[in-house]
């Protein structure tokens, strides 16, 4: 329904200016919306052009003028903004059949285009329909005539949008799932509709968003603004719109849909593509993961790219990122002990002793570590487990009262141990306090600018089944954690 508003907003706003300047950008601008899209919804709502609506409108009241009213055709045609008498006589004669010098002598009865109210009552699967499409934060890439902004606010533009969809998409993508698991909203006499609002109205609307997004950003590329991993993610997107997926059930389901729409009528293939409800954050527990899952992902991946760089800048307040890379161990072994709760200083003292007394074990990465993580599970429902210890040498023998978690450099693709011992390795420095500031983060300032960085690099972040993470105490545990290491696919 917003669209619709929009355009009884957009009609609202030519009818009080149809004697002024009136440019389509001028109306488009009202309604917060870029040119292109505003020009196809409003042909797409009310089967005319915004121009042929102006001039109908302009066309219309200029006959009553001439027909009630003792004025000169000259000054008729200014005061509906014709250049000359000799334009506004063919356009008048054009529409109305007669031309502007007859009027009052012919008895032609002259055309009335009245002004359009869109009055529309939406139930049953059109509501959906809008429920839908319009519930996705869509780009709005803005046109100008004139002096066009710099190449920088038109890049901040596009990195607003994307915070925003990041805000509004993952609901939407969930009531999608909704939508797919809902038997009543699949009866047969639905399903010609239900096609037309996911292939048409959500696929197609997303790969033509994509297109656009790319044309605008290759554009902008010369000027140093644009985050190169963006087009890695659109990439994917692309793939993930056009039914390819990494999973190749996954991807030989989706394609049984684009074939034959009509194997939606088994709840089965629904829910294959459905998938579960993952959440704002896209971090929820799934029971199966699906094509709308993925497609979650995916756009998640370009926004990502978008604003997640900028956002890292203005998280680095009181600090900063001193060093960042990407890192591949071998094989490796954690031995530590889980945390207290209080802290037990004299024990993690005796742990760290002990430690330190394995010289012929160590792995090269000899920091005293914290590691965090939830045993393969969504942090939904496992909770967050932290460890004291080292890194040591795989097969490392463990000593009486400690534990261990091995690590090694590939992915068995089983959920939980061992994990993955690949990646990426912040250095942080300045104020300390700001650094291990929690107020305001997802978790902690170092834990979510390592995170964001990968996201907007477009890296992989092994969630749920590899996911670990661990502060790192360059100086010691005694110290304050300098440093961060968070699990990455390289």
């Amino acid at each position: 329904m917003e669209w619709l508003q929009r355009i009884n907003q957009s009609i609202r706003y030519m009818e009080d200016h149809l004697m002024d300047e009136l440019s389509v950008e001028d109306v488009s601008n009202q309604v917060f919306s870029s040119k292109y899209n505003f020009q196809r919804v409003f042909h797409l709502v009310t089967g005319v052009t915004v121009g042929e609506y102006i001039r109908n409108r302009r066309l219309s009241l200029a006959g009553r003028d001439l027909l009630l009213a003792d004025s000169r055709i000259v000054d008729i045609a200014m005061k509906y903004h014709y250049e000359t008498s000799e334009s506004f006589s063919k356009a008048f004669s054009r529409f109305h059949g007669i031309s502007p010098s007859d009027v009052k002598t012919s008895g032609a009865r002259l055309k009335f285009f009245y002004p359009l109210v869109i009055n529309i009552s939406i139930a049953g699967g059109f509501n959906m329909a809008h429920k839908l499409t319009d519930g996705f934060c869509w780009s709005d890439i803005e046109e100008h005539n004139g002096k066009a902004p710099a190449d920088s606010e038109k890049y901040q533009r596009i990195v607003s949008w994307a915070g925003k969809a990041r805000g509004r998409n993952p609901g939407v993508f969930d009531e999608l799932t909704e939508w797919l698991l809902d038997d009543s909203e699949w009866s047969d006499d639905k399903l010609i509709d239900n096609e037309q609002i996911l292939m048409q109205g959500i696929l197609a609307r997303f790969k033509e968003q994509n297109a656009r997004l790319r044309e605008y950003l290759v554009e902008l590329k010369p000027s140093g603004e644009v985050n190169e991993a963006v087009f890695k993610a659109l990439d994917k997107f692309d793939d993930a719109l056009a039914g390819k997926a990494d999973d190749k059930e996954l991807e030989a389901m989706a394609a049984q849909m684009f074939a034959d729409f009509s194997v939606m009528r088994d709840r089965r293939v629904r829910e294959r593509i459905a998938g579960s409800k993952t959440g704002p954050t896209g971090t929820d527990h799934v029971d199966l993961y699906g094509y709308i899952n993925y497609l979650k992902d995916s756009d998640a991946e370009v926004q990502w790219a978008l604003f997640m760089p900028d956002k890292v800048k203005h998280q680095q307040n009181g600090f900063k990122v001193e060093h960042f890379e990407y890192r591949k161990m071998s094989a490796v072994r954690f031995i530590g002990r889980e945390a207290e709760n209080p802290p037990d200083a004299a024990g993690r003292k005796a742990l760290f002793h002990t430690l330190d007394a394995m010289n012929d074990y160590k792995s090269g990465f000899d920091y005293d570590v914290l590691l965090s993580h939830h045993y393969g599970l969504c942090i939904d429902i496992g909770p967050c487990h932290n460890f004291w210890g080292r890194f040591m040498k795989a097969e490392t023998p463990v000593p009486d009262g400690l534990i261990c978690f091995d690590f090694v450099p590939y992915n068995n693709k089983k959920a939980g141990l061992p994990y993955i011992s690949q990646y990426a390795f912040a250095v942080f420095s300045g104020d300390l306090e700001s650094m291990h500031k929690c107020e305001g983060y997802d978790c902690s300032a170092m834990y979510d600018i390592t995170r964001n960085i990968m996201l907007g690099q477009g890296v992989t972040i092994p969630y749920p089944d590899k996911y670990w993470t661990a502060e790192v105490f360059t100086d010691g545990w005694e110290k304050y954690s300098t440093a961060y290491m968070f699990s990455a696919e390289l």
